[in-house]
């Protein structure tokens, strides 16, 4: 197991390359089991959860081959239909292989997917889903089981309690594209990922409708073929960047991004005092004054403010003169970050699903866990401004995630190394 090691303090200043969207990528691999043809899949960041995808992969009897940041899913057919426990249970994106096996094969067997601890995550809407199209599924020892003769299409309501869901959502797609007849999904999620792999789908010839809306319409087809895509950058990893730029006082330019995707994060970094320059795919970050303000945030379904980016804008906060409040709608238990941030000084009060933040002039290094993928980029952001020696363990989340993300910021000036434990 490794560990990083921060020596806070620098200000980090330069140009960053933004990688592939892993929350685009791992649906649209799961994508190609709709076909037996070959699909090239480009811009494929270098990630665990991508690696745990080509396992379940090789599982099934699928080959898929990697050159640099090309994925190829050989052409060829596959008969295997379980994604077992040891491999689903590292990665809450492997349910994605549920709705193509279901319409691919007419029956799928898959483990309950893992993934990080941010409160509970019910997979009923993919259930419901399914169930809806015409699948007969049953869940024992830990295992969905799900057959079909034929699945037809369906007026479908995919709201959740907290919302639409975007697994739920890409599962649904990808099954209805070869069901019988007409789905509509309501209350889809409309996230920059659906929508790419939504793209990636008509590439392979489905015939959808409202991508990007919240109403999506797929006419069901008898065959997909293979396609070639570009996986569109990773917006979380956009505006982790962000935050570092800005958590430093630095000057960062990101380049092979898309600033489309991520309005609501620019205006909230310019809310609090940063100064956030567009051109075309590149974004520059830097403050406009000495000092950040305090702000307000709420996290929302797309295109509202992402839950993946609010530990990142809390570490953020924590240094952020006056009181902020954060409050989580999409996940309201996703707060175990707070204690390891109160252990580098932050001043935070956990009040339901409300984090009350009260600026701080400065953090202290010290040892702290990572208890999930963003909360390791939290305290890591925290890290790069506390004084003294940041020790962040069980950073093995952060390799599910992001893409050399210690490379990257030490080429900016970061004094970040990795170590085994």
């Amino acid at each position: 197991m490794d560990k990083l090691v921060i020596n806070g303090g620098h200000v980090l200043k330069g140009e960053i390359d933004i990688s592939g969207a892993k929350n685009a990528a791992l649906p649209i691999i799961a994508a190609t089991l709709l076909t037996d043809e070959e699909c090239i899949i480009k811009n494929v960041p270098d990630l665990k959860d991508i690696s745990t995808m080509q396992k379940i992969f090789e599982y099934l009897g699928v080959k898929l081959r990697r050159e640099k940041d090309v994925l190829v899913r050989e052409s060829g057919s596959y008969n295997e239909t379980t994604a077992p426990y040891d491999i689903v249970s590292t990665m809450r994106a492997s349910i994605c292989v549920l709705g193509p096996l279901l319409a691919k094969k007419s029956k799928a067997n898959v483990s309950f997917p893992g993934g990080c601890v941010i409160g509970p995550r019910p997979i009923d809407l993919h259930l419901k889903g399914l169930r809806a199209l015409g699948a007969d599924i049953s869940v024992e020892e830990g295992y969905i089981i799900a057959n079909t003769k034929q699945l037809k299409g369906k007026d479908i309501y995919l709201g959740g309690h907290f919302g639409s869901s975007v697994l739920a959502t890409a599962n649904l797609i990808m099954a209805a594209t070869l069901a019988k007849g007409t789905t509509v999904i309501h209350n889809a999620a409309a996230e920059p990922e659906i929508q790419d792999l939504g793209n990636f789908l008509l590439k392979m010839g489905a015939q959808i409708q409202g991508i990007g809306a919240h109403t999506i319409t797929i006419q069901g087809v008898k065959k997909l073929h293979g396609a070639q895509h570009t996986i569109i950058p990773d917006r979380i990893e956009t505006g982790t960047y962000m935050a570092a730029a800005a958590i430093t006082n630095g000057d960062l330019l990101l380049r092979n991004t898309a600033p489309s995707d991520i309005m609501a994060i620019t205006d909230k970094f310019r809310e609090i005092g940063c100064l956030v320059d567009i051109d075309q795919n590149t974004i520059r970050i830097r403050r406009k004054n000495k000092m950040l303000k305090a702000g307000a945030v709420t996290t929302l379904t797309y295109p509202g403010f992402p839950t993946d980016m609010q530990a990142q804008i809390m570490s953020l906060l924590s240094i952020s003169p006056g009181i902020s409040v954060i409050t989580e709608k999409i996940y309201p238990e996703r707060f175990i970050h707070i204690s390891e941030l109160n252990r580098l000084g932050a001043n935070i009060i956990l009040e339901g699903c409300n984090a009350i933040v009260k600026g701080v002039k400065s953090l202290s290094g010290t040892d702290v866990m990572a208890s999930d993928l963003r909360a390791s980029a939290a305290l890591i952001l925290a890290g790069l401004v506390a004084r003294g020696k940041t020790t962040v363990h069980r950073v093995y989340h952060l390799d599910r995630g992001y893409e050399n993300l210690e490379k990257k910021l030490k080429a900016v000036g970061a004094d970040i190394k990795r170590e085994k434990e």
